[in-house]
């Protein structure tokens, strides 16, 4: 039995009329300030919404821990506060559960009236939002951290404040932004139906990032799924425009990456921004040339040409061609690359080194600032290591600190001998011909690497001289002729 405290019958112009007004109040419905407090809009407020996909309050779709506030005019024993339930239903007094999951304010208003019409003559009711639930954004694709994240929402500024949604590109911050591969153009919003197949939203950031379009920036509805796709052909240029937006990393976070080939110190190294050789280390990007500096710089027959950045994609390895001597010619700043996590640097053996080009690369931030050389053997000066410049030659280790001056008669002048130790802990030993005229050449003048050693054997005057002091300087009156007579022999 229904009460009878409950209203009677209403008039139809009356119920006209009010429920006209308790309409206007329902569409322009309030929303919460936090998840506790409520906010609702005036009577006769009116909501303008935006262009495009930017949603407006009204299309807010409830599910399951939203807070409801339901009102049946002239009926206080059945208005109060009401829990979306975890199937989207909501549990009425006096008729049971009534779904309203993905239903507007305004659709859950007319299923709400329709219900409670089988135990009230012509309900006027209103449902406006209390507290709204957090919702949960799936992002899968080029970004770095992808799955599942859970955003709540806030409110806005003003004194009627509405709830304000999470965009696209909020919701790949949360995922640490895309990756250096990502295709910004295409990203799809997969945005489930109740009564249907998903809806497939086209998002184009670029077109965001070069014309401020923000229509492109869409408003996210309850699991929605944004998927980032590979970006079929890499630009260099247009990664580094990208890598300043606010949904890529941040240039300071580390990204650990792998180098190999001609550089000092091949291996496995963190990577920030900015320039070993300065105090600013931790500002810009981690790029090509900060990895290669923490590697100890290039050696002296890198092509630098012919580098790769190796890039492990959603569709598989990339790779990344990169031209740093087109960086030193033209200063096209966009060979660079900027890294991302788990990159590997490549950089190959060079078939011919240029000796114009290799001034220049050893005046390069990314060539070894010196390079350590030891000259031994008949020398007239410290035996300490030589600090030269990174593209030095033997002839420069030779007459550096008159190592080899033509006042030193003990030295042998025509061959030396080059030991060089190798990657794999071995060494190699060669014999070279000494020509002082000679510019970078491999057989007679060859660039020098770090901690290489160059021995300056003894003249044949020399090696003569040493051995008659050898032998004579002990010799004694009674031994003197005989010792010299064993020289004689051994030197005919």
């Amino acid at each position: 039995m229904v009460n009878a405290d409950f209203p009677k019958h209403i008039t139809a112009p009356v119920l006209s009329l009010t429920w006209c007004a308790i309409a206007s109040a329902s569409i322009s419905v309030g929303f919460p300030q936090g998840t506790q407090a409520q906010v609702r809009l005036l009577p006769g407020a009116v909501t303008t919404p935006p262009a495009g996909l930017r949603r407006s309050p009204e299309s807010y779709k409830l599910g399951g821990g939203d807070r409801i506030q339901i009102e049946i005019l002239e009926v206080p024993e059945l208005s109060r506060g009401y829990e979306v339930l975890s199937d989207g239903s909501v549990n009425l007094p006096l008729i049971g559960l009534v779904s309203i999951r993905g239903r507007t304010l305004v659709e859950a208003t007319t299923i709400i009236r329709n219900a409670y019409r089988r135990v009230l003559k012509d309900p006027v009711v209103t449902v406006s939002l209390v507290a709204a639930r957090p919702l949960n954004i799936g992002v899968i694709g080029e970004v770095t951290r992808p799955g599942n994240f859970t955003i709540p929402l806030t409110s806005g500024p003003g004194v009627a404040p509405s709830v304000q949604y999470p965009t696209v590109t909020q919701a790949l911050k949360l995922a640490e932004g895309v990756t250096g591969v990502a295709d910004i153009r295409n990203i799809r919003v997969r945005r489930p139906q109740p009564d249907g197949p998903d809806q497939v939203l086209n998002v184009n950031l670029w077109r965001f990032l070069q014309e401020g379009d923000i229509s492109q920036d869409i408003i996210l509805q309850d699991r929605d799924t944004i998927v980032i796709p590979t970006v079929t052909t890499f630009n260099q240029a247009e990664a580094r425009q990208f890598a300043i937006a606010n949904f890529s990393p941040p240039p300071e976070k580390p990204r650990s990456i792998s180098i190999v080939g001609q550089v000092t110190r091949p291996g496995a190294y963190v990577v920030i921004g900015g320039n070993t050789n300065t105090e600013l280390s931790r500002e810009g990007f981690p790029t090509v040339i900060r990895a290669i500096q923490l590697a100890g710089g290039i050696t002296p027959d890198a092509d630098i040409r012919q580098i790769q950045v190796r890039r492990v994609t959603r569709r598989g390895e990339q790779i990344i061609p990169v031209n740093l001597w087109q960086f030193l010619e033209s200063g096209d700043g966009a060979q660079d690359t900027i890294l991302q996590q788990g990159d590997t640097i490549v950089i190959p053996k060079a078939t011919i080194v240029n000796p114009a080009e290799a001034g220049l690369l050893a005046n390069s931030n990314f060539a070894p600032p010196a390079i350590n050389v030891f000259v031994v053997g008949e020398l007239k000066t410290s035996l300490d290591p030589v600090r030269l410049p990174a593209n030095a030659t033997l002839n420069q280790a030779l007459i550096s600190r008159g190592f080899y001056g033509y006042e030193n008669t003990r030295a042998r002048r025509n061959t030396v001998e080059l030991v060089r130790l190798n990657n794999d802990g071995t060494a190699t030993k060669r014999t070279i011909e000494v020509d002082l005229t000679q510019g970078i050449n491999e057989e007679i003048n060859p660039q020098l690497r770090n901690n290489d050693m160059i021995i300056v054997s003894r003249s044949s005057l020399a090696k003569l001289v040493d051995r008659m002091n050898s032998i004579l300087g002990p010799v004694g009156p009674a031994t003197g002729v005989l010792n010299f007579i064993n020289i004689l022999k051994s030197i005919f």
